[in-house]
């Protein structure tokens, strides 16, 4: 597995010996697995501490909800469910903030409030001026694979080549983000489970999850909760399981354990208490001497 040194504004972290876990904050009323939980800033706030106390390496907020065919809102609205949160956040902990955003103008004020880290699901197809904002500002930046649009990117899900395509668009995300400034020590590559895959998708990405080592920058993984984790834990006659059950939580453990062993660098999950103990086993198991 290829080790990374991620660069930061005041910082340096290192991915590849111990799995880096980012701790998921949806300041949204209706994000598939906790919306509304923590749309009430003080709410957020206190989630997000429990997550940086419980061994969360870094947190990150979204504004906007992207679960399967989700409406989007308005760059104004964004910027007032996440500013007031990252600005009092990131004078209470000590780890990076991540903004999830796939607008330019979000990522601006959200790093000018305090986040460090731009995380952009739509690899810089909805909004290719974030490159320009992580560039500006010395930001890492995440470059995710997505089918569509949150509205679209369920309805029937193909691909000819899963593996290529992925790895392709991924290849050019980098390519335009290098080419707007972003060094390469500066971005993060995520083949974007659940956003526009099948579960067959899904699975075939995890298990598969090494070839992309070729683009050379750290894979980040986010499998938590998502709905071909709850697919298979149900009977044909059941409804869909709450996200937030602890069978999916299970279910979310061994997405986690799997994308480790095939070499994710970054896990964003939900659970961040469970996830570091899962990570723990997984990279002491990963890291072994092969005559020990």
């Amino acid at each position: 597995m290829k080790h990374y040194t991620l660069t930061l504004k005041n910082r340096q972290m290192e991915l590849g010996e111990r799995t880096c876990i980012m701790g998921i904050l949806n300041i949204t009323p209706n994000s598939f697995s906790d919306g509304g939980r923590f749309f009430d800033t003080e709410t957020a706030l206190a989630h997000a501490e429990q997550m940086a106390r419980s061994g969360a390496d870094i947190i990150d907020i979204g504004g906007e909800s992207t679960r399967p065919f989700s409406d989007p809102v308005s760059p104004e609205e964004e910027i007032k469910r996440v500013v007031p949160v990252i600005e009092k956040l990131s004078e209470r902990i000590d780890i990076p903030i991540s903004i999830d955003t796939t607008k330019a103008s979000v990522a601006r004020q959200a790093i000018a409030a305090g986040a460090a880290v731009i995380n952009d699901i739509s690899g810089l197809r909805l909004d290719p001026e974030i490159a320009e904002v992580a560039a500006q500002y010395g930001a890492p930046l995440i470059l995710m694979h997505m089918k569509g649009t949150p509205k679209t990117m369920q309805a029937h899900p193909h691909y000819d080549d899963l593996i290529g395509e992925i790895g392709e668009f991924l290849e050019n995300a980098i390519a335009k983000a290098r080419a707007a400034g972003v060094p390469q020590n500066r971005i993060i590559a995520d083949p974007g489970i659940g956003f526009g895959k099948t579960l067959s998708h899904n699975l075939c990405l995890i298990n598969r999850l090494n070839a992309f080592e070729r683009l050379d920058v750290p894979i980040l993984v986010g499998s938590s909760r998502k709905s071909f984790i709850r697919s298979l834990l149900r009977k044909n006659d059941q409804p869909d399981i709450d996200p937030a059950h602890p069978r999916v939580e299970t279910g979310t453990q061994a997405t986690v354990a799997a994308a480790i062993l095939r070499g994710a660098h970054i896990v964003r999950v939900h659970d961040v208490e469970n996830t570091v103990v899962t990570a723990r086993i997984i990279d002491a198991i990963r890291n072994v001497s092969d005559n020990p």
